[in-house]
């Protein structure tokens, strides 16, 4: 049997109905933010963020941040079996 290959864009269209169907809404939207590549260069952008600032200034300001910041219900509970 021979298949008449989709366009492209029906097989994404039905992939996305599939995993909205299967997953959800929040857990697709989810899934498909793991193959956004962003943009940008993070190098460069890290090292002119961070050019007047020692190692220990860095950390210092991670830990108070951490020290502020309210854990998300995931942080507390992890998700099982991921």
């Amino acid at each position: 049997m021979i298949a008449t290959p989709q366009p492209l864009t029906e097989i994404t269209q039905e992939a996305l109905r599939l995993l909205y169907r299967e997953l959800g809404l929040v857990n697709t939207i989810r899934f498909l933010n793991q193959f956004t590549t962003g943009f940008g260069n993070y190098t460069e952008e890290r090292r002119v963020l961070l050019e007047d600032q020692t190692p220990d200034e860095v950390f210092a300001e991670l830990r108070i941040y951490q020290a502020k910041r309210v854990p998300r219900q995931e942080d507390i509970h992890p998700a099982q079996g991921v």
